[in-house]
């Protein structure tokens, strides 16, 4: 297939841009390298993908551009036979700052994506939505008829690209998939996540700082069980039309994260704590039950496999990636 990535050289589209490559399949990734967190992260995805495609009987093509450049978005998906929509401008608290450009990128570059797809033979586009559509639980776990109330533009921005997806899906017959991913973590993960920093405080006899009491729980998805689901999509449509939770085998609060990263890295370090953002959510859980049912979607990363496999990445990778997370 021709596979083309939006976000391809970000961190959930870097690693499918790898996974499909590895597959065989024709990737193009397109990038527009916004700098909301050090582009060296973007071009070690870059790198990474390209090396998939080498080892593998795949290809693999970056292309600069923007979702926002209807051109640009317009000529890639010409040739696409499935579009991986991940391009977006991330970070809840970015959009507190900047919620028009969080609009722009994110729901106006959207519908570029799924006008262009129209006018093709796109076979399906898959976009990426995020738990932070749900907002403040009414109860736990979020399922999928949970209500949509969310604290930040970038949660309503995610709630405005579902709704799209699903209305070219009722109106135009073009098959669309929105995943709910609830907090993905990984190698090459952007660095100022909260596993990143708690993880390079350790390694350097620092105490992890926790903003707020730590209470708060987190779904906490590894990437290798995010790819597989979307690998997954490739071969389906039992989901057009459909929004759908990506989460993990389990929550966890951010206080007893904290403490097993310590535990693992330097065990003598005390916690402390930081005032929270108050349009951090409180509490993420994710009930999978939609998905596994859908497109057989099972996780099989637990927390505690998932952050031992991100600290060896980190000590391989060290000398690059702990400056930025230092940084962030």
């Amino acid at each position: 297939m021709r596979i083309l990535v939006t976000g391809g050289a970000g961190f959930i589209g870097g690693h499918l841009a790898e996974g499909f490559a590895s597959d065989g399949h024709d990737v193009v990734a397109l990038d527009n390298f916004e700098p909301f967190y050090d582009t060296g992260i973007k071009e070690h995805n870059v790198e990474a993908a390209r090396e998939a495609a080498a080892e593998g009987d795949g290809s693999y093509e970056l292309v600069e551009g923007d979702v926002r450049d209807e051109e640009v978005v317009g000529e890639q998906v010409a040739d696409a036979d499935v579009i991986f929509h991940q391009a977006a401008q991330a970070g809840v608290r970015t959009s507190v700052e900047e919620p028009q450009k969080v609009n722009d990128i994110n729901v106006s570059g959207t519908l570029n994506v799924l006008e262009a797809a129209r006018s093709s033979d796109t076979e399906r586009v898959v976009v990426a939505s995020s738990s932070s559509v749900y907002g403040k639980p009414e109860y736990l776990p979020y399922d999928e008829d949970h209500p949509n109330t969310p604290v930040s533009p970038y949660g309503a921005s995610k709630v405005a690209q579902e709704q799209y997806a699903r209305v070219y899906n009722e109106v135009y017959g073009l098959p669309t998939v929105s995943l709910r991913y609830f907090t993905v973590y990984g190698p090459r993960m952007r660095p100022n996540m909260a596993i990143s920093n708690f993880v390079s405080r350790c390694m350097n006899g620092e105490p992890p700082v926790i903003y707020g009491d730590g209470t708060q729980t987190r779904d906490f998805t590894f990437v290798g069980d995010v790819v597989e689901a979307n690998r997954t999509l490739l071969d389906t449509d039992a989901a057009d039309g459909e929004a759908m939770n990506v989460g993990s085998t389990d929550n966890i609060e951010i206080r007893v994260l904290a403490e097993e990263i310590r535990d693992q890295l330097a065990p003598d370090l005390e916690l402390e704590f930081g005032e929270r953002n108050d349009a951090d959510a409180e509490h993420t859980h994710a009930d999978i039950s939609k998905a596994n049912e859908l497109i057989g979607y099972e996780p099989t990363t637990t927390i505690r496999e998932g952050v031992k496999q991100f600290t060896d990445w980190y000590r391989a990778n060290r000398e690059w990636y702990e400056p930025l997370v230092r940084n962030s």
